[in-house]
């Protein structure tokens, strides 16, 4: 026989079950305590599933409800380490669905010999068939709830001659109701870190795709080392038949200002659907910026780069208030390229001219952020003229030994003292011979 009880506990009428077994009455506070010292989901249910056993029960499942579509995840039973995952579909219209919906209990009494009774709170079939050894058995399901939700359900089950007594379920629901608030807060914490983990793989400088004609190369090392992540970026992408280069700076550091270089890298990219001439492009990302609020200033290069059927590259700069891309020529001849603009957003309706280079056999642009120019060392700053001095020293090295270097140099000048974000970028002909 099977038998549930109403929400008031007069269910018990007529049953031989005690009004209390002895649970201790600070063990509420002892599983509360354990569960907070950690911020992992997985762990916090461990902990959980080890207190109420066997004071509280002689078998124990924690049902979690993910979000919204996903499966109903069971942890726990005989091996308090195992996990499953259910459909929800599978609890609708039964005792643990109405737990999970209302975040009330339900107690089933499951006499012996009843095949199927333990279905109602316990919805996978191997732990049915563990908990079916502990018949005549009592099952118990509390909602978990915190902050005005119900994040799934505790499924306790109590074998012959040890039933939920009234002082019992009284004692399993304190455990439970500071179970939730443990328990949502590592769901939370796992959540956000989900989602600053995916923020973060969108913020971080993109691999460099192979371009055809062109050899590319990058560092980028952000002020805030443990973040991988800053105000400086770097995007290389195909538009059309044309690549597009980019090389920003975004006022400020760290996480802020991260996400706005992924805002003004995707408006790029966006914009490159309906423009690929470098000045047009940047006209249209300073309309879109003129009416930004972050109070915060975004200097950008854009190049268009296209590969002649000779073997040259043709290289289109515009510049949006940063620092002009410095040519390097393979006889050592280092100039800056003639390109300026207002930054980004300052003027609404700003005009920007583009400057063309060619790029024969061991040229190359390098492009870089005023993290380079402004690290300041002993000595003072970095500065143009140490760079400039540098790049000419390293005329017709590949650019990824150049872009190695430029970083190399920068930081021993620091030499440990706080510095900027600094991102360099070079771009090289690939062809090799006139």
């Amino acid at each position: 026989m099977i038998k549930a009880e109403d929400t008031t506990g007069a269910g018990y009428a007529g049953l031989d079950v005690p009004a209390t077994t002895g649970v201790r009455p600070e063990l509420a506070e002892d599983i509360a305590l354990a569960m907070a010292g950690s911020l992992n989901l997985r762990r916090s249910v461990l902990q959980l599933l080890d207190g109420v056993r066997p004071e509280v029960a002689d078998w124990a499942v924690v049902a979690l409800a993910g979000p919204q579509g996903a499966g109903l995840q069971l942890f726990g039973g005989s091996d308090v380490t195992a996990e499953l995952t259910v459909s929800r579909r599978r609890v609708a219209g039964t005792a643990l669905g109405r737990v999970l919906t209302t975040g009330l209990r339900e107690l089933l009494h499951v006499a012996a010999g009843v095949e199927d009774g333990l279905s109602a709170l316990i919805p996978h079939s191997a732990l049915r068939q563990e908990a079916a050894s502990l018949r005549p058995a009592d099952v118990l399901a509390i909602g978990l709830t915190a902050r005005g939700a119900t994040l799934g359900a505790l499924i306790m089950v109590r074998g012959q001659g040890r039933g939920f007594g009234p002082d019992d379920i009284e004692q399993a629901e304190r455990i439970a109701a500071r179970a939730s608030l443990a328990l949502d807060s590592a769901r939370l914490y796992e959540q956000r870190g989900e989602i600053a983990s995916a923020l973060h793989d969108s913020l971080v400088p993109p691999p460099l795709p192979d371009v055809p004609g062109a050899v590319l190369a990058a560092r980028y090392r952000p002020a805030a080392e443990q973040l991988d992540i800053g105000g400086d970026f770097y995007d290389v992408f195909r538009a059309g038949e044309d690549w597009l280069i980019a090389l920003g700076d975004v006022c400020g550091k760290g996480v802020n200002a991260a996400v706005l270089t992924g805002r003004a890298r995707q408006s790029l990219r966006t914009a490159a659907h309906f423009e690929r001439e470098p000045g047009a492009l940047l006209s249209a990302l300073s309309s879109v910026f003129h009416n930004d609020t972050s109070e915060r200033f975004i200097t950008l290069l854009c190049l268009r780069v296209r590969a002649e059927e000779a073997g040259d590259l043709v290289v289109e700069v515009a510049s949006a208030g940063h620092a002009p891309p410095l040519l390097v020529r393979a006889d050592g001849q280092v100039e800056a390229v003639e390109a300026e603009g207002a930054v980004l957003g300052v003027v609404g309706d700003a005009q920007y001219d583009a400057t063309t280079v060619r790029l024969g056999p061991a040229d190359q642009l390098v492009l870089y952020t005023d993290g380079v120019e402004e690290a300041r060392g002993a000595s003072g700053f970095y500065g143009d003229e140490r760079l400039v001095e540098l790049l000419g020293r390293l005329a017709g090295a590949a650019p990824d030994v150049v872009c190695a270097a430029v970083e190399q140099d920068v930081v021993e000048h620091l030499d440990g003292r706080s510095h900027d974000d600094i991102a360099v970028v070079s771009v090289g002909c690939a062809r090799t011979t006139g």
